[in-house]
């Protein structure tokens, strides 16, 4: 096989081609994760598996699809900027990019309680059930992950449970579902439908349902600065600023005893006054990027 054999296939079979290639690759790491002797409860090998997994699941497949799909794989996943007005400000951009998902955290906070008070009906006591056990499931994990002592269990953490999700969901989200939604076409329509339809396989994958509106919504936020930016590194970095903030954050409270709802609670209560400040503050950036992409496209046509 050559870069790019399979350029001019249709979506379909590009979608075949990755759930192919995802789900050999994740067969793999879960059997080299089984056959090496170890104490696989330990919290060390579970470390490992979630790397493997992370880079079998949602690493790889991106990577080798689109060499198989383009002959600019980097240009397609949107890690290479083709703009050569939008140069000039990466600095500026990534920047701006940062300090709003910063600026955004409180409101996730909000959004994340108003979200943990959902019930369901009583005919869905079975469903309801079952969302709380994975709920509880993956915060129990999340927890036995983030403690530990010492900067080199901080480094791992943020290796881990920052920048590799943050690089590897991105690539399979943002890069591969969006693109193949949206297409090669720029219908406005189209690139909505693929954002949010996007945003919502983000969400829902992590099984985390009491958060899944805040995690679409930030799904969501990450494909929109994807299509306003053209620039995929936009959305990873924001995703790992958003990851690091909450792993520092916890290895600090798990190392000086300081109750977790101190940092989960932001934005919340007594303090939902900085929830909503947040809320607006974030749709104001937004509209920044939103302009801030006229004026990239416009520059671009003139130069063309």
């Amino acid at each position: 096989m050559h870069k790019g054999q399979y350029e001019h296939s249709p979506a379909w079979v590009k979608v075949i081609q990755w759930l192919g290639v995802k789900a050999l690759l994740t067969i793999v790491a879960m059997g080299a994760w089984i056959i090496v002797p170890c104490d696989h409860a330990s919290t060390g090998a579970l470390k490992w598996f979630q790397f493997m997994q992370t880079v079998g699941t949602f690493l790889l497949p991106p990577l080798i699809c689109a060499w198989l799909w383009s002959s600019q794989p980097l240009s397609w996943l949107g890690l290479k900027q083709n703009v050569e007005a939008s140069k000039s400000r990466n600095t500026e951009v990534f920047f701006c990019a940062i300090v709003l998902m910063i600026i955004a955290m409180p409101g996730i906070n909000l959004l994340a309680d108003w979200n943990s008070k959902m019930v369901l009906p009583e005919c869905m006591a079975g469903i309801e059930a079952w969302m709380k056990a994975q709920e509880q499931a993956a915060m129990a994990l999340t927890e036995r992950f983030l403690k530990g002592e010492g900067v080199g269990i901080l480094l791992v953490n943020i290796g881990l449970m920052a920048l590799l999700p943050a690089c590897a969901e991105e690539l399979t989200f943002r890069g591969v579902v969006q693109g193949l939604i949206a297409g090669s076409g720029q219908q406005s329509a189209r690139q909505h439908v693929a954002v949010w339809v996007t945003a919502i396989l983000f969400s829902a994958i992590h099984l985390q349902f009491y958060g899944f509106v805040p995690r679409m919504l930030l799904g969501a936020l990450f494909g929109y600065m994807l299509v306003w930016t053209g620039s995929l590194w936009v959305p990873i970095v924001m995703h790992f600023t958003n990851n690091v903030i909450t792993v520092v954050a916890y290895w600090v409270i798990y190392n000086k005893g300081i109750n977790p709802e101190t940092v989960e609670s932001f934005g919340t209560g007594e303090t939902a006054w900085v929830g909503w400040l947040s809320l607006a503050l974030t749709a104001v950036g937004v509209y920044f990027f939103w302009r801030l992409s006229r004026q990239m496209r416009s520059a671009s046509s003139r130069m063309s």
